[in-house]
């Protein structure tokens, strides 16, 4: 059991009323309420602030996979070069099929996005506001300030790369306010680098703190990622090797964790290759530190059946929008085939057994919404398709056997034998990576039949911990450093690191480029980083989904290269002016 969680998940997860009182008497205005929720008698002791940051943790959470529903995941990953629509409709603006249809500054989603973020923001101002006058001692206010200081830059950090130029908001709002004026890229980046910092000289370090929570670390990853943005590259590779040369820290090299001693396993697929240590990354239980994984940087925590684990086995997509929201990280029904469903064999016969399933061969519950890009699946592997394990057919799982025993196909291949229920809609099934779902290890609440290893209808989380930050990347960002300063032969040895792992053949210092960066993060971050914030961040989206998404190549235009600044902003920010970013 991760006892060690207890801390972010236990914890009100649901904070503050604040109310606003308006009184002639000076006295009533001053005097401190004590029967109900407000400022005053909010953020007193430690244990209040301890439940204002788990607060700001749970934002993350929601901010990252959850906002607005299922489509929390779908900005980060659709319609960019890893992945499009999937069910190839460039119409669908809640999948975001196409960016002229969802990147208008009415879009809700494009709406939610902005006010997610900001209230995450606006909370953490309200803590490190609040910090000085509580209870609290010094130490205490160091440290609880600084991790509010971090999710501030945190919060920035998905704004800047999104919209641009957006309002900086560094005190908490205590009445309303319309006249903001939007900073540069330039000096909202700067902010983060200041709230970074200082959260990286007082945080502690990564080995005393609970799973879940951010170290001195995790803010050294963030500002190398920050500094490259604003090409301080010296600057960018001191905190990366901050982290990298860590003692507590390192890729993980060797088989680890729950299922350490096994291989995956598929009663229809027959894997040919044993399990590997990138399999083991993404097995439930193993991405904390306390499973001893020391790869992991910053890991979102999630639970089954537990007050504020966000996934229930009851129930995810199938209930109510509002639960829906709270209660799942949908990747698998999101990212997941649905050839399960209904997918005849070439005869026209059944040839699936028509129910989810925790299998390879099934993909748990999928509805086919997102689909990887066909560069992502085939040309991005070429060089090393037999070599690298992260394309292993454990982890991009590449065919779909027919599991009805009464079909004449029944366990034969459906990429030999083509089912004309894909020929007819070939969303019905794709490869797709297994880091997505979590066969064999779905909840035991959610298994209608153990032999079978069916599931219930109100499956589709995907049933573990997702990793924010992990050393991986750190490695890729140290390379994209040592690129801006030409010197690719270190570059290249920070790239070597991570496909060594992976038992994929080195790339040549002459051959590394922002675009191979790019290709390597796609490699072993896939589903991981938010795809489109990196695009973002680097200047590649509108190149790169020109160059490798088959769906959006022709609808994406020049100036999505930036969101619009939600109309309902600009609207009520009536004592100001604040300009839209072009085109929109």
């Amino acid at each position: 059991m991760k006892n060690s969680k207890n801390i972010v998940k236990y914890a009100l997860a649901v904070f503050l009323l604040i109310f606003t009182i308006s009184c002639n008497e000076e006295e009533f205005l001053n005097e401190v309420p004590l029967d109900f929720f407000s400022p005053e008698n909010s953020y007193v002791t430690k244990k209040d602030f301890e439940s204002a940051i788990t607060e700001l943790y749970s934002r993350v959470r929601f901010c990252a996979y959850q906002t607005h529903g299922t489509s929390g995941s779908f900005p980060y990953y659709t319609s960019t070069d890893i992945a499009h629509d999937g069910r190839y409709q460039l119409s669908s603006a809640a999948r975001f099929g196409g960016h002229s249809v969802f990147l208008v500054p009415t879009n809700n989603i494009v709406n939610a996005q902005w006010n997610a973020w900001y209230k995450l923001i606006a909370n953490a101002n309200t803590i490190i506001s609040r910090a000085d006058d509580s209870k609290m001692t010094e130490d205490e206010k160091k440290a609880i300030v600084a991790e509010a200081k971090f999710m501030r830059a945190f919060g920035y950090r998905y704004l800047v790369y999104l919209y641009g130029g957006v309002p900086l908001n560094l005190e908490e709002v205590t009445s309303p306010k319309t006249d903001y004026a939007r900073a540069t890229r330039e000096e909202v980046l700067n902010h983060i680098i200041n709230d970074a910092t200082e959260a990286a000289n007082n945080l502690p370090a990564i080995d005393k703190v609970a799973d879940g929570r951010i170290s001195n670390l995790v803010a050294q990853h963030l500002l190398a990622e920050t500094y490259i943005a604003l090409q301080k590259y010296d600057e960018a590779i001191q905190a990366a090797t901050i982290v990298i040369d860590d003692p507590k820290t390192s890729l993980m090299t060797e088989r680890f964790g729950s299922m350490a001693n096994q291989n995956p396993q598929d009663k229809r697929l027959k894997f040919t290759k044993p399990g590997d240590v990138y399999w083991d990354l993404f097995r439930v239980g193993n991405q904390n530190r306390s499973s001893g994984n020391k790869e992991a940087l910053w890991v979102i925590q999630y639970d089954v059946d537990v007050t504020g684990g966000n996934l229930l086995s009851i129930g995810t997509w199938a209930v109510t929008n509002t639960t829906r929201a709270e209660h799942a990280n949908l990747l698998e029904r999101i990212a997941g085939p649905v050839a399960w469903m209904t997918f005849k064999d070439p005869t026209g016969a059944e040839g699936t057994i028509g129910s989810p399933m925790s299998t390879y061969n099934a993909g748990g519950h999928g509805v086919s919404l997102m689909k990887n890009t066909n560069w992502f699946l085939n040309d991005l592997w070429l060089s090393d398709w037999d070599n690298d394990i992260r394309n292993a057919p454990h982890n991009i799982v590449r065919d779909f056997i027919y599991n009805n025993p009464n079909s004449s196909y029944f366990d034969s291949s459906s990429v030999k034998y083509p089912s004309p229920t894909r020929i007819a809609q070939a969303w019905r099934w794709y490869p797709y990576p297994s880091k997505i779902t979590t066969p064999g290890q779905h909840p035991a609440e959610l298994i209608t039949n153990t032999e079978k290893e069916t599931l219930r209808p109100t499956a589709g989380s995907t049933y573990r911990d997702n990793y924010m930050f992990r050393l991986a990347e750190t490695y890729l960002l140290r390379a994209e450093a040592y690129l801006g300063k030409g010197n690719l032969i270190n570059a290249a040895n920070d790239v070597n690191v991570v496909r060594s792992r992976s038992k994929a053949k080195p790339v040549d210092p002459g051959d590394v480029t922002i675009d191979y960066i790019l290709d390597e993060r796609a490699r072993e971050l896939v589903y991981e980083e938010p795809r489109r914030i990196t695009l973002h961040r680097t200047g590649k989206l509108v190149e790169r989904v020109r160059k490798y998404n088959e769906l959006n190549k022709d609808e994406i235009q020049d100036y999505h290269k930036l969101w619009p600044i939600p109309y309902s902003f600009i609207e009520a920010n009536k004592d100001a002016r604040i300009e839209q970013n072009p085109n929109y």
